[in-house]
């Protein structure tokens, strides 16, 4: 993740509150040392044993488990994708399972979200902050809980190659202080946010006359913080009569060097027209308002 200015890209509030702070690829194994290294001072802070921490500076960010402590069931927003336009932050929750016979420290859960191959290559670093107090698990018996860590992500901190595929990098720690710490525990998408307009033309129209429908497909721009055209995406123009309930596919438009949509079709029927986006990896699906045609 890159950031802008001094701003923190992405926080996350837990046990080990993290905050992902920008430093170059080549730093990150100085930068998980020094994470390491707060995480280490924050378990002596709320009286833990430092055996785990200590143990994760030395194996930095490979998998890792000590013990039958056992870490299952990573799910990201709800198992949707997480999109951002260009100015409203994006709030979502990192929940798993944590499992060990003799039980889960509820203060000691914490997650790391981040974009690329893994953490060690990713164009981010990760550092905890102090709050080491917060409850992040909650018991649901003697051997298991579930924890639950909340993400903020700011659009205007990321750039445009920061959407696509991002992973989570988790771990907890039993109250024998067994513990497990999963690199790669989960995949997910953060998507930029897309637009999709319709209009056909003439309104009203005589039958077997000729419409003109045309649309904009438009996406947030990260590096400008602003909407831009979405170029060379095939969408799909639909239509459904006034009498019906489903909409039929039309044909497939392609959209232009700035993202305009335009195709041209025969008048039937009274009905409506819409343009649909079926999204990509970096991008989410997207249906416009339909446009109603009167046809005379």
């Amino acid at each position: 993740m890159r950031i802008r200015a001094t701003a923190a890209a992405v926080t996350v509030s837990g046990a080990l509150a993290l905050t992902a702070l920008a430093v170059p690829a080549q730093a990150a194994d100085t930068t998980l040392a020094a994470s390491a290294a707060k995480v280490t001072a924050g378990y002596k802070a709320a009286g833990h044993a430092t055996a785990r921490a200590t143990t994760l500076a030395a194996s930095s960010t490979e998998d890792e488990q000590v013990g039958d402590t056992a870490i299952s069931n990573v799910v990201v927003h709800g198992g949707k994708d997480v999109v951002l336009g260009i100015s409203a932050k994006a709030n979502f929750k990192v929940t798993y399972t944590a499992t060990d016979d003799s039980g889960i420290d509820n203060k000691s859960g914490w997650a790391v979200v981040y974009h690329g191959t893994d953490l060690d290559s990713s164009d981010m670093g990760a550092l905890p902050n102090e709050a080491v107090d917060a409850t992040v698990c909650k018991t649901v018996s003697a051997t298991r809980s579930t924890c639950t860590l909340s993400f903020t992500v700011d659009p205007r901190t990321l750039y445009n190659k920061d959407a696509g595929s991002w992973k989570v990098w988790v771990g907890v720690q039993a109250k024998d202080y067994d513990y497990s710490v999963r690199e790669k525990a989960k995949s997910y998408n953060t998507k930029r946010f897309s637009k999709l307009t319709t209009n056909a033309a003439p309104e009203p129209v005589k039958k077997g006359k000729t419409l003109t429908v045309t649309g904009l497909l438009s996406r947030a721009n990260w590096d400008t913080s602003k909407y831009a055209g979405y170029t060379k995406q095939k969408v799909t123009l639909q239509f459904r009569k006034k009498s019906a309930s489903t909409y039929s596919n039309v044909k497939t438009v392609t959209s232009d060097t700035k993202g305009n949509l335009k195709t041209t079709v025969k008048a039937s029927a009274d009905g409506y027209f819409r343009y649909q986006f079926a999204g990509t990896s970096t991008t989410p699906a997207v249906t416009s308002t339909s446009d109603f045609v009167d046809v005379r």
